[in-house]
């Protein structure tokens, strides 16, 4: 049950931190994916497909 939880906080830690990273790196192509609970929750449940629809979402809504 520890296991489980502490293998979470990593991910959520991570997707965090990731987002952040390609935030930083993005921002000079004015793409910007917001760093919230909805945005970390999708990251951390799905990964790279989740990163990869947030990218997409992104670009058919805000341009």
């Amino acid at each position: 049950m520890i296991k489980s939880i502490i293998h979470i906080l990593k991910r959520i830690i991570f997707s965090s931190l990731f987002l952040y990273s390609f935030n930083l790196i993005s921002s000079k192509f004015n793409i910007i994916i917001p760093i919230n609970i909805y945005t970390i929750s999708i990251l951390t449940l799905f990964d790279t497909p989740g990163f990869i629809g947030l990218i997409i979402f992104y670009l058919i809504n805000f341009r």
